[in-house]
């Protein structure tokens, strides 16, 4: 089943916790390793995955981000951001789907090759930046719509040239067996 549709923004519409000082033990412990790392998640599934890794874009368009993704990004909830969605897949298994919101003021100057990524990895892009500076780790976990799992995410702002974007990251069951 395609991502796209078993994962929409609505379940990222949902209350998230901040961790700035020592995690909170209400993190299940399988998932704090992936959940609470600050770096390159890409760079962390390539060395996983032994290089059989790559990323499928789901999405990319204009539109208006959740109620959540607007507040994190200090946006008016009607405005329109460019939105992009991608799977993460290693050794030819989901492992993360991934949810970019992007502001139109972000676009401009450097940052407008972020339009044109493609199947590209973000992680690479934003990890390869000296000037990238990554804000606080909040996670929450939700329910997967049609597949009656739980799971576990995470999301943070980052500044790339002083200018916001939002990355959340849902952590999928088939990556549990790769540790």
């Amino acid at each position: 089943m395609p991502v796209r549709q078993s994962l929409t923004a609505s379940p990222l519409n949902t209350r998230w916790r901040s961790y700035r000082r020592v995690p909170s033990t209400r993190l299940p412990r399988r998932w704090r390793g992936w959940l609470l790392d600050p770096g390159s998640l890409t760079q962390r599934l390539v060395d996983k995955s032994a290089g059989c890794f790559r990323v499928e874009l789901q999405f990319q368009g204009w539109a208006k981000p959740t109620l959540s993704e607007a507040r994190a990004l200090k946006l008016d909830p009607r405005q329109q951001a460019l939105v992009r969605e991608v799977r993460l897949i290693g050794c030819e298994q989901d492992w993360v789907y991934a949810r970019s919101i992007i502001p139109a003021s972000t676009l401009t100057g450097p940052q407008r090759k972020l339009r044109q990524l493609g199947n590209q990895s973000l992680g690479s892009l934003l990890f390869n930046d000296p000037r990238m500076r990554r804000g606080p780790i909040e996670t929450t976990e939700l329910q997967l719509p049609g597949l009656g799992q739980r799971a576990c995410a995470r999301r943070s702002v980052f500044l790339l040239g002083g200018k916001p974007l939002l990355v959340s990251e849902v952590f999928l069951p088939h990556l549990l067996r790769v540790q």
